[in-house]
């Protein structure tokens, strides 16, 4: 019969498991700012699915403001999981950011259109480019 210790052994094994199991599920998440320098913007990229919003601050009459969120468009939705990050290029007049998969060197640029997050397909240096549409 097991003793007092080895029942605390057992329960401290079996906390951690839940709490592992648990830290595979959080999503973890890089913020980088838009490079533009007259804009409030900030690009949010899930590391692990490589999907990507962006938050703004926006003025609303009588109050302190509003928080304004662009949810994932066009290619910024989930991805191929890997290891994703965000960086922002020093063009001042950019209002996007480039999505980079650290695993494959893949890269995509994403920015606000309307008013959701779109990302271009993920090209790479020795990527096919795509080919244009032929002219009827």
């Amino acid at each position: 019969m097991p003793g007092i210790a080895g029942y605390r052994i057992k329960a401290a094994g079996i906390a951690a498991a839940l709490l592992a199991a648990g830290a595979a599920h959080a999503a973890s998440y890089e913020f980088v700012p838009a490079p533009q320098a007259d804009l409030n913007r900030v690009y949010r990229v899930d590391k692990a699915t490589g999907e990507v919003i962006s938050c703004q601050y926006g003025l609303q009459e009588n109050t302190i403001g509003t928080t304004l969120c662009f949810g994932p468009g066009e290619g910024a939705g989930p991805q191929a999981p890997s290891e994703y990050s965000l960086v922002a290029s020093r063009h001042l007049r950019e209002a996007g950011v480039f999505r980079v998969n650290q695993r494959t060197g893949a890269m995509s640029i994403c920015y606000v259109l309307d008013d959701a997050v779109v990302c271009t397909p993920q090209g790479n240096a020795g990527s096919a480019m795509p080919t244009p549409a032929a002219k009827p």
